[in-house]
């Protein structure tokens, strides 16, 4: 017997207090509180309940009973319904805003931190298009709307059912549709790019048939675009089955619509996943990479490489790097979870010598890469799991650092990776994050002996109308008491 469905709860004339994290506002309701995503502060909403627990809600906005003066028309016409986006409704100054009181939330409320000097956040000049990778998906089902399905056919075609755009949130089997829809904080040519694909392969269906993610099977799967600011242009699309032929003229085709093209990839996925890591990419036509160039020095970007997606913001990131570091030409560097390099070989034509340390192999290859065609000397990298690699035995076969950079994954560092940078005791810490939450937890535990102050932070907005953002904080060795000394010579017998 099916369980009898829950009447919906509504809560109303709910007034919205503040921006939140996640991209969640912020209400108080019953002594509890409610998070609300896609309202503004100021807005009058009725909201209908999801979730209640002990302390707090999650709800979404059933009616907008009146609109925060704050709110602004989104650009994006499948705003809401895409979830890349959260914050278009919002004028970008108030997005700002919001963004640097959620770092400095994390600061205080997570870590128990103060900071003596919180600089202002560094906005971007264009916060529209600045994206310089995008990633679609092939779908044999794509979400429908409420509209859509009460007006599709009993008898609806698989062509009238597939989508290529992005995954909707929460459905791994499903994308939204983005057909005709030119993304808004992408390069223009990559939603041109889709729309080309999509009615190549729709007039010949047969041929080109989408993936079903749960039958695993179909011919087309993913597409990935990057553009650099020195005119670069890679596309990469990975096919699940299909015939070398079809391949072949479905890529050409694609050559002769876009000869701007630089770069051209293809792989073969038929895993249950759509990692590309593991796989091999094919070059069928260009140069094997494309070029950005940031701070005078030039790096190679493959299809498999890591650079940061807003090439232009990434400078202003970096600078801010430097600046904490107050280099003088004399220091021993290391810049942990390095990726490609790029900080490190910035950094190096300022310091004596710098070490980089990446768990992804590729990177690493890439970072040598970057280092030798800019003619750097003195940067050098290792390749492995950042607990394996930085160990004691590391630090006095390398140098103890003056100063260390770090820019972990989401996750934050280890306990581990932070009890060894705390041994090494470099002179200043410079972290650089992703989530704001991991940071602060990561500088507490940095600070719990009294080996360093929180000099000051800024956050760098890289992901304009999103609820992301970047964060830099420098930490200042107090005093020496708690430095470990690390023979470097040779044991002795």
């Amino acid at each position: 017997m099916a369980r009898k469905r829950k009447e919906p709860r509504y809560l109303d004339d709910v007034l919205i207090e503040r921006m939140g994290a996640e991209g969640q506002c912020v209400a108080h309701v019953e002594d509890k509180v409610l998070f609300v995503p896609y309202a503004a502060p100021g807005d009058r909403c009725r909201i209908r309940v999801g979730r209640s627990k002990r302390s707090y809600m999650l709800g979404t906005i059933e009616e907008l009973l009146e609109p925060s003066p704050l709110r602004v028309e989104p650009r994006c016409e499948v705003f809401g319904a895409c979830g890349g986006c959260k914050w278009q409704q919002l004028p970008y100054d108030e997005q700002l805003r919001g963004k640097s009181q959620q770092a400095a939330d994390a600061m205080t409320r997570i870590g128990h931190i103060a900071i003596e000097h919180t600089e202002p956040i560094v906005g971007c000049e264009d916060p529209w298009h600045y994206r310089n990778k995008v990633e679609f998906t092939f779908s044999k089902k794509r979400w429908l709307t409420e509209e859509e399905l009460k007006s599709l056919p009993e008898e609806a075609s698989e062509q009238e059912l597939c989508g290529v755009g992005f995954h909707k949130a929460g459905m791994f089997d499903k994308v939204l549709d983005l057909h005709g829809v030119t993304c808004q904080i992408a390069d223009p040519i990559a939603s041109e790019i889709r729309d080309y694909l999509n009615d190549y392969c729709l007039a010949r269906w047969e041929e080109y048939p989408y993936y079903d993610q749960r039958a695993h099977e179909g011919v087309m799967r993913t597409l990935l675009i990057r553009t650099t600011t020195l005119g670069g242009l890679m596309v990469l699309i990975a096919f699940a089955e299909g015939t070398e032929e079809l391949r072949v003229q479905l890529l050409e085709a694609l050559r002769e619509r876009f000869p701007q093209i630089t770069s051209l990839y293809y792989m073969v996925n038929t895993k249950f996943n759509d990692s590309l890591a593991d796989l091999p990419a094919q070059l069928y036509s260009g140069a094997p990479y494309i070029e950005e160039n940031m701070h005078g020095l030039r790096y190679r970007i493959g299809p498999k490489s890591f650079y940061q997606t807003n090439s232009r913001q990434a400078e202003r990131l970096y600078e801010k790097v430097r600046e904490y570091a107050q280099l003088k030409g004399d220091e021993v560097v290391y810049d942990l979870y390095t990726g490609a390099g790029t900080i490190a070989n910035y950094l190096a034509q300022s310091c004596r010598s710098v070490i980089g340390i990446e768990y992804v192999p590729e990177a690493v290859e890439d970072a040598f890469v970057n280092r030798d065609q800019n003619g750097i000397t003195n940067a050098t990298f290792y390749a492995g799991d950042m607990k394996a690699i930085l160990t004691d035995d590391f630090v006095a076969a390398h140098g103890r650092p003056d100063v260390l950079v770090t820019d972990p994954p989401r996750a934050g560092m280890d306990a581990p990776v932070v009890e060894v940078i705390l041994r090494a005791a470099p002179q200043r810490i410079v972290y650089v994050s992703c989530n704001p939450a991991t940071q602060a937890r990561d500088l507490a535990l940095l600070m719990a002996e009294g080996q360093y102050r929180a000099v000051k932070a800024c956050a760098v907005d890289m992901f304009p109308h999103t609820h992301h953002v970047e964060t830099v904080a420098l930490l200042s060795k107090l005093n020496t008491e708690h430095h470990l000394d690390i023979e470097i010579g040779e044991d002795e017998d």
